[in-house]
C-alpha cells in the first residue's frame, strides 16, 4: 500500500492534556479545600502539577514547530481558525460577568436599596490606580504591536526590547491589581457588587498573567531564533490574545470602574 502525503499534522498520543485536566481539577478542589478549611496542600499540588504539566507542553509544540517541522502553511491556518474560536468562547465567558453586572446595575433591588453602587458599598476611585492600570495595558498593546512589526521587518533586537516592555508592562498591571485588591474598602462576600467586581476584573486579572506567560515563552524562543519573518505563529497567538485582554480592559474600566461608580 502506498504512503498517502498530506500537508497536515497528525499529532502523536500525548499523555498533557488528561495530566493537565487532573491538575486543574485538583487546584480546584484544592482551592475548595483552602476557602473552607485553610489547607494549602492540595492546591499547592494541583498548581504544581499544571505547571509542570505546561512546561512539558510548551516544549512538545515548540518541538514540533521550529525543529520537526510540522507546523505547514496548511496546520497553520488550521491553528488559526482554531485559536480564533478559542478567543470567541473567551468572548462569551466574559459576556456572562457584564450581564450578571448590568442584571443588577441597571435595575436595582430592593435588598440593595434600589441604587447602584448598593448601600454601604464604597467604590473605588476610577481615576486613581484603574486609570493608570488602563494606560500601561493600553501602552503594553502598542509595544506588543512594536514587536510584531519588529519581527516582520526581520529587526530582532528591536523585537526582543519592545516585547521586554511588554512582558514587564504585564508584570507591572498584575502587581498594581494586587495592591488594588488589598487597598480595595470591599470584599468579595459585600453583595452583588463585590460578587461581580471580583470575579470579572480578577478573572481577567488571570488571563493578563496567563498572557504574559505566554509572551515570555515568546521572547525566550525570539531570543533562540525561534521566529522568522514568515513563519511565527506562536507570537501571533500571544498578541492575539493579549489584544483581546486590553479590549476586555477597556469595557471592565468603563463598565465597572467608571460608570457602576
Amino acid at each position: 500500500m502506498s504512503k498517502i502525503y498530506h500537508p497536515y499534522h497528525i499529532v502523536d498520543p500525548s499523555p498533557w492534556p488528561y495530566v493537565l485536566s487532573c491538575g486543574v481539577f485538583l487546584t480546584t478542589l484544592g482551592a475548595v479545600i483552602y476557602f473552607q478549611y485553610s489547607q494549602l496542600t492540595l492546591l499547592l499540588l494541583g498548581f504544581l502539577i499544571v505547571l509542570l504539566c505546561m512546561i512539558a507542553w510548551f516544549k512538545d509544540v515548540i518541538r514540533e514547530a521550529t525543529f520537526q517541522g510540522f507546523h505547514t502553511k496548511s496546520a497553520v491556518t488550521g491553528l488559526k481558525i482554531g485559536f480564533l474560536l478559542f478567543i470567541l468562547s473567551e468572548v462569551f465567558y466574559f459576556f456572562s460577568f457584564f450581564w450578571a453586572f448590568f442584571h443588577s446595575s441597571l435595575s436595582p433591588s430592593v435588598e440593595l436599596g434600589v441604587m447602584w453602587p448598593p448601600v454601604g458599598i464604597d467604590p473605588l476611585n476610577p481615576f486613581s490606580v484603574p486609570l493608570l492600570n488602563t494606560a500601561i495595558l493600553l501602552s503594553s498593546g502598542a509595544t506588543v504591536t512594536w514587536c510584531h512589526h519588529s519581527i516582520v521587518n526581520g529587526n530582532k533586537n528591536e523585537a526582543i526590547t519592545s516585547l521586554t516592555f511588554t512582558v514587564l508592562l504585564g508584570i507591572i498591571f498584575t502587581s498594581l491589581q494586587a495592591f488594588e485588591y488589598v487597598e480595595a474598602p470591599f470584599c468579595i462576600a459585600d453583595s452583588v457588587y463585590g460578587s461581580t467586581f471580583f470575579v470579572a476584573t480578577g478573572f481577567h486579572g488571570l488571563h493578563v498573567i496567563i498572557g504574559t506567560i505566554f509572551l515570555f515563552v515568546c521572547l525566550i524562543r525570539l531570543k533562540n531564533h525561534h521566529f522568522t519573518r514568515s513563519h511565527h505563529f506562536g507570537f501571533e497567538a500571544a498578541s492575539w490574545y493579549w489584544h483581546f485582554v486590553d479590549v476586555v480592559w477597556l469595557f471592565l474600566y468603563v463598565c465597572i470602574y467608571w460608570w457602576g461608580c
